[in-house]
């Protein structure tokens, strides 16, 4: 009978080891490198779609700024227990106009552009805004404009708010890859 319960300590002590190998190795990734994110709602749409589930990429900004046309996550500035995904439209320092639905963005040093977006389907061709941003707060609006509240809104997303880019879809697998939705607009 020693042998057994010897036997079984070992196979207990093992799997004690394991947890805790787990534990320390998993939390760390999950807490300061990325996070699992399910996309509620349609104010993405056609770009993600209710219920696809994403990686986040917590580390890129802590050695980088955001970039705009990045699909960031955030925690909403009106309730921080609420989490949105949007893209980022204009930079900090800039001055953001948007006009019956088109955006044009006067950046830091006075130049203009007038943002090309391919991923918005459907605008809300009404809208006018005029918004500066301070110097650590970004712009952000949902693809699909008109199912969105976004800084439109709300106002400008402060940086410190900014969980992290998505990185990765999983689900739908049909749909699965690296820095899904990502689009270069001019900067």
């Amino acid at each position: 009978m020693g042998s057994v319960q010897c036997v079984a300590m070992r196979a207990l002590k093992e799997i004690f080891t394991l947890v805790i190998l787990a534990v320390l190795i998993v939390v760390p990734i999950r807490v300061f490198i990325a996070q699992p994110f399910v996309v509620e709602g349609l104010s993405m749409f056609p770009t993600f779609k209710d219920k696809d589930y994403l990686i986040i990429d917590e580390l890129s900004y802590r050695f980088g700024n955001p970039e705009r046309g990045d699909v960031v996550v955030f925690r909403y500035p009106g309730n921080p227990s609420i989490f949105y995904i949007k893209r980022i439209i204009g930079l900090p320092g800039e001055k953001v106009s948007i006009d019956h639905g088109i955006v044009t963005v006067t950046r830091a040093d006075s130049t203009k552009v007038t943002l090309e977006e391919p991923y918005v389907v459907e605008e809300d061709a009404t809208y006018t805004l005029d918004t500066t941003l301070g110097g650590d707060q970004y712009f952000v609006m949902g693809d699909n404009r008109p199912k969105s509240s976004d800084s439109r809104v709300w106002g400008p997303l402060p940086k410190e708010d900014i969980i992290g880019r998505a990185y990765f879809r999983v689900y739908p697998v049909a749909h699965a890859g690296v820095l899904p939705g990502s689009v270069e607009l001019s900067q």
